[in-house]
């Protein structure tokens, strides 16, 4: 069976934090907000006046560190104590995630998600990154439910440092590279299908604009160039993220970006930032120890890490444990035309190490 899921309205726009308060006051006059304190300095004055002028009372809340099961449920808890009838998260991934999966217990309560940078497709994609409380990956858990709406600020986004709609950039790359290999033994899948138009709709938005977005991004402006790839980052990525039929395709670089999350040294990267080199470790798996000259040369070209930093204990023995603990469907493997056992991962690993 084919589903394919979205958010009932995506809105972007320049200064659309003072007209919060507009999008939704149809839904709910009492509300919570979840976000960090970054994040809510970000889109202040200007949501907090838009949301008096309409009328709307909000309770504030802030994430306190990684989206943790126990972050799920005190939100979901407070959401009820406090009678909420609508639920915006403002901020990053962990936010976002973090919001959707309370929300998904709560079938009353709306959830609306203003994303403050285009580092990944979370305020659209179907799924909640659960973490444990240092940032090591523990689930991918499945939303019943998609967001009311997505509330995009343009001018917030260019105020953002550029690293992130670089990462955001790898990140909705990531998506092209890790469905296509599935292709090579189910051409006529629909599924896959779908999942490949966006992927290589954002690819070719990067092609053209991403340099320019890039540029404007650094400058602070809102351009048409910017706009294209957030919507890119966002929309495409999370388009291509929330096609699903029973045929299972996990991303294999997202698996190994997984198991990289436990790495204390790496807990300065971006999640893009890891999916990027987790990339380059899937392309030369692929490929027979080369890396895809055209993924390479899109790495390279938005500052995607590639190679490892240095690691507490052995280099060779703490690669090989990365490798041995990398954990992917077995039904999904067989689907992948090249091997994906501990010891091809190791030998990637170790490769990578020696190009650059």
């Amino acid at each position: 069976m084919l589903a394919i899921k979205s958010p009932n309205g995506y809105f972007q726009q320049p200064g659309l934090c003072a007209r919060t308060g507009s999008y939704l006051q149809p839904f709910a006059a009492d509300i919570r907000i979840f976000t960090s304190p970054t994040a809510w300095q970000a889109v202040n004055p200007q949501l907090s006046q838009s949301l008096e002028q309409h009328g709307i009372r909000w309770q504030l809340e802030y994430l306190a560190g990684e989206c943790t099961q126990q972050a799920i449920e005190t939100l979901q808890q407070n959401i009820v104590a406090q009678g909420a009838g609508l639920l915006l998260a403002i901020g990053g991934g962990r936010v976002m995630d973090a919001a959707k999966a309370a929300g998904a217990q709560l079938p009353a309560v709306k959830v609306v998600n203003m994303p403050t940078l285009a580092a990944t497709c979370a305020a659209w994609s179907p799924v909640s990154i659960i973490y444990d409380a240092q940032g090591g990956h523990l689930r991918s858990q499945l939303l019943p439910a998609m967001p009311e709406m997505v509330l995009v600020d343009s001018e917030v986004i260019a105020r953002s440092d550029v690293r992130y709609l670089k990462a955001g950039m790898v990140d909705a790359l990531a998506k092209l590279f890790e469905f296509r290999p599935y292709q090579r033994n189910n051409p006529d899948n629909l599924s896959l299908q779908l999942k490949m138009l966006p992927a290589r709709q954002a690819l070719d938005i990067f092609t053209e604009y991403a340099d320019q977005a890039i540029a404007d991004n650094q400058a602070g402006k809102v351009t048409p160039a910017l706009i294209k790839v957030i919507e890119a980052n966002i929309v495409f990525a999370g388009l291509s993220n929330s096609v699903r039929d029973t045929l299972a395709t996990p991303g294999f670089a997202h698996a190994i970006h997984n198991r990289l999350t436990h790495q204390p040294e790496l807990h300065h990267w971006l999640h893009g930032e890891k999916v990027g080199f987790c990339l380059l470790i899937q392309s030369l798996m692929e490929n027979n120890g080369k890396a895809d000259s055209g993924l390479l040369a899109l790495l390279q070209r938005y500052d995607s890490p590639l190679r490892l930093p240095n690691l507490a204990g052995e280099r060779a023995e703490v690669i090989r444990a990365i490798a041995g603990a990398v954990r992917f469907p077995p039904q999904s493997a067989a689907m992948l035309p090249f091997d994906i056992s501990p010891a091809a991962l190791e030998k990637a690993f170790t490769l990578a190490d020696t190009l650059f």
